[in-house]
């Protein structure tokens, strides 16, 4: 649709594809809408530009049908777009099960992407084509926002908080990315690469890419090098909750508020835990904020994450 509109640009995704024709289907509208009312304008103001003068005595007779029509058919219209692209919006924030899950970090001024196996690579994205794809993404200073217009997909990326993007690239090729919020002195240079691959070829590529352990692999260790199971033990003198099934579990807090132990709560927990103490433990786990950075409490968070056996309650 857009090509019909002089614009050719590439597509990554059936999602990319939806939203060019809605764009162009829906500028279609507004010119067979807005066109004629804007040449009358003009044609009127030119023939009826000196005036003249007009009986107003009685009301012209009226096409209650004709004018009824011109109101509701464009209302209609206008309800379908609304309807579509509303459909379309909450189906991109609404990954599948088995989307596979990337990692995202930015920081001035640059994007680090880590797959699930461990490789991990700097300012460029490498997925298999038709595998649907969910970027948990954070910053680790001021927000950045990833922009990939061939997917026709933009997110913001926030310090502090988890948010996702998630799509199914299905035409091989090399597009752009970019940082669409400006960041700092050297935000223009914030891009990269983001490359769909037949998924032989990507296999070969992950295959051929150092690894030095999955997220999860990766908070193991450091849960071990901070010392974290001296309070959070399986035992019954533990004094923290135990994390064995934590992730996704229902948590009482202190204040009798009840959570959903997701990636974000595990986040605020680890970084700032005395915000949100969970019930029936002292507040004693120390802050991490400024201990570690973004990259390694999703590495932690990602640990906890791996320990399944979820109950389905913790106090």
């Amino acid at each position: 649709m857009l090509k019909l509109l002089g614009l050719d640009l590439p597509e990554a995704s059936a999602h990319a594809a939806h939203v060019d024709t809605l764009i162009g289907a829906f500028t279609v509208l507004i010119l067979l809408l807005a066109g004629p009312v804007i040449v009358l304008m003009f044609a009127f103001g030119i023939r009826y530009r000196r005036g003249k003068q007009v009986n107003r005595e009685h009301a012209p007779n009226r096409n209650v049908a004709l004018e009824v029509s011109w109101t509701i058919v464009p209302f209609l219209l206008i309800l379908g777009f609304f309807i579509v692209s509303a459909k379309m919006f909450f189906t991109i924030h609404e990954p599948p099960a088995d989307a596979m899950s990337i990692s995202v970090v930015a920081k001035q001024w640059m994007w680090k992407f880590q797959h699930p196996e461990g490789q991990a690579e700097i300012d460029t994205l490498h997925v298999p084509v038709g595998q649907a794809i969910k970027l948990t993404m954070t910053s680790q200073d001021v927000i950045h926002s990833l922009y990939i217009p061939a997917l026709r997909l933009k997110q913001d990326v926030l310090p502090g908080r988890y948010t996702q993007l998630w799509f199914t690239a299905d035409r091989p090729g090399t597009y752009h990315l970019f940082c669409a919020e400006f960041c700092g002195l050297d935000h223009a240079t914030m891009g990269g690469s983001f490359v769909v691959l037949p998924p032989a070829a990507y296999a070969r590529w992950l295959a051929a890419q150092a690894s030095g352990g999955s997220l999860a692999t990766a908070g193991g260790a450091l849960y071990r090098r901070l010392g974290c199971g001296a309070c959070h033990g399986s035992d019954d003198t533990a004094r923290a909750p135990r994390l064995t099934g934590l992730y996704g579990s229902t948590v009482t807090l202190a204040g009798g508020q009840r959570v959903v132990a997701d990636d974000q709560y595990l986040h605020d927990a680890i970084l700032d835990p005395n915000a949100q103490e969970t019930a029936g433990y002292k507040p004693i786990m120390p802050t991490y904020r400024g201990v570690i950075g973004e990259e390694e409490a999703m590495q932690l968070v990602a640990y906890i994450r791996s320990l399944k056996s979820v109950p389905e309650e913790r106090r």
